[in-house]
């Protein structure tokens, strides 16, 4: 690809931020999931087993929210995206708390805090191909031969969107990100065009805005159901899973977190290429949530920041 050709869009999620009541309640939360947690004395941060990526930064609030969503990109794109955003967002503060104060802070059309600075990719290049044990090996060694399940990374993030169409629109026009696939109006993920997962971010319709999921990669299948096992021995038997999802294709099960927000786990979901054209459409509204799995419980589609 040419720099004619070449995309300018930011390439990553660097780290969400979310407001909460209790972090001590957050860090028993995110440390039975499997991630890492490092309490300050303001602020709870979160990173994965695979780097020191911070990818989650939580402060004290008295209820629920998105704080703000930093996004990275290449220092040769800054500039370009910083125009583009300007003529679609006024300029913004910082948050008081941000881990970064640097960069260009805007809102979007639903009043979410925004952050686009120079930053590394943490997207992945290529999609990691899971292999089953060869015949002749044996491939379950027992339940106490079971570890941790810990995250990858972060996958991806979903939020409530007052328009999904309008949402969707300035993430294509501001930051350079793609559409994947949609539903009736009531969904639609989009992909970085440096190369991601099938969605980096993706947003849900509902009367307001708000944080629905975080999304952790972990290495396959088996992982999702152990995460799923992990979970339900720590006492959080709020879940949705295991299943399989038609839009992105992963398998996952999500586990409520004390706030009504969930946490994902995934494996295995489809990766878009650098310069590769996917080939996006409107899917049914069943495909929109799974292709096989139990029913979602109701609480999985309530903006549970609406009742806040």
């Amino acid at each position: 690809m040419n720099d004619n050709q070449r995309p300018c869009a930011i390439h990553s999620i660097d780290h969400f931020m979310l407001a909460v009541p209790d972090l001590e309640q957050a860090r028993q939360f995110y440390d039975a999931f499997g991630l890492g947690t490092e309490s300050q004395a303001d602020r709870l941060l979160l990173r994965a087993a695979d780097s020191g990526q911070v990818w989650g930064c939580l402060v004290r609030a008295p209820h629920k929210r998105l704080a703000s969503l930093t996004f990275n990109c290449y220092e040769e794109d800054y500039a370009q995206l910083v125009e583009r955003i300007s003529a679609l967002a006024p300029a913004a503060q910082a948050h008081p708390q941000a881990r970064y104060a640097d960069g260009h802070w805007f809102r979007d059309p639903d009043g979410i805090l925004l952050q686009v600075r120079v930053g590394p990719k943490t997207t992945i290049d290529a999609k990691a191909l899971y292999c089953a044990p060869p015949a002749g090996e044996r491939g379950v060694s027992g339940r106490d031969k079971v570890k941790k399940v810990m995250p990858k990374r972060l996958s991806h993030v979903l939020l409530y969107a007052t328009d999904v169409a309008r949402q969707r629109a300035f993430y294509e026009n501001a930051l350079g990100l793609r559409l994947s696939d949609e539903s009736a109006g009531i969904v639609a993920f989009l992909h970085a065009p440096h190369g991601s997962d099938h969605h980096l971010v993706a947003f849900a319709k509902a009367e307001r805005a708000g944080f629905h999921h975080a999304s952790w990669d972990v290495n396959a299948m088996e992982d999702v159901g152990l995460g799923w096992m992990q979970m339900q021995q720590a006492g959080y038997s709020r879940v949705w899973g295991p299943g399989r999802h038609v839009l992105g294709s992963n398998y996952f099960c999500y586990v409520q977190d004390p706030w009504g927000s969930w946490c994902e786990y995934s494996a295995d979901m489809d990766h878009v290429g650098a310069g590769q054209q996917w080939p996006a459409a409107d899917h049914a509204p069943e495909d929109s949530l799974y292709l096989w799995g139990p029913p979602p419980p109701p609480e999985f589609i309530v903006n549970a920041e609406i009742a806040a």
